[in-house]
């Protein structure tokens, strides 16, 4: 009986094409979308430009992250990538998207699926959930400092929105910056009034204990259920 034969590294590259688009996490696609714009770029320039676009509105993957994704795009056919020529003062490994890439990116940007409800996880709400175990002042103090960093966000997105400007490919991104302006100066409005409450309620001499919540006995639920 002969031997069998090895798979060969092209055989396995076509089994992962295989796989569905939609088994892709969106991490994936995220890292997809930086390569749609012109140009090829580096998993380092990826990374700043997710910072200076995507965690404004998104999320913002870690270096490693990108890599990881930028060598499962490669496997599926998605992406290409080179390396430096001999002559170049640093080696580094550029990438860009293929037709392939680009089919499979626009068939689930135009997807009929719900693309899902936004999740939110507010570190600063989680503390104040949590105030009756806390000095107030400390509590003040977190609200300051998060309506500062916020000022700080929203800084960052109008210069990113003004490099933008004028640039007809990015078009869209600049909606999704326009957006994250506003959702950024909604955030320090609603600090703001955090911070109000959070003084009237120390004005009050409110004991805020976990027995205290309004309408409940002790060790009862503020929720039903």
């Amino acid at each position: 009986m002969p031997a069998r034969r090895p798979t060969s590294p092209q055989r396995s590259g076509s089994s992962s094409r295989s796989r569905r688009p939609d088994d892709l996490p969106p991490t994936a696609w995220a890292v997809l979308g930086l390569l749609s714009f012109p140009g090829e770029r580096t998993g380092y320039e990826l990374k700043k430009w997710a910072d200076a676009s995507l965690r404004f509105f998104y999320w913002s993957p870690a270096i490693s992250q990108i890599y990881a994704e930028l060598r499962r795009l490669e496997a599926l056919g998605y992406v290409t990538s080179r390396r430096s020529e001999p002559d170049e003062p640093r080696a580094k490994r550029s990438y860009a998207i293929t037709g392939e890439g680009r089919t499979a990116l626009a068939g689930w940007a135009g997807s009929a699926d719900d693309a899902g409800p936004p999740v939110l996880k507010h570190p600063l709400l989680l503390r104040v959930w949590l105030g009756h175990l806390a000095a107030p002042d400390h509590l003040r103090a977190m609200v300051t400092e998060h309506i500062a960093r916020t000022r700080g966000e929203l800084t960052d997105v109008r210069d990113a929105l003004a490099r933008a400007d004028g640039v007809e490919t990015w078009a869209h991104p600049q909606i999704a910056l326009r957006w994250s302006v506003r959702r950024l100066e909604a955030e320090m409005e609603l600090a703001e009034a955090m911070l109000t409450d959070l003084a009237d309620l120390a004005e009050a001499g409110d004991p805020a204990g976990p027995s205290a919540l309004p309408g409940q006995p002790p060790k009862d639920s503020p929720t039903h259920g």
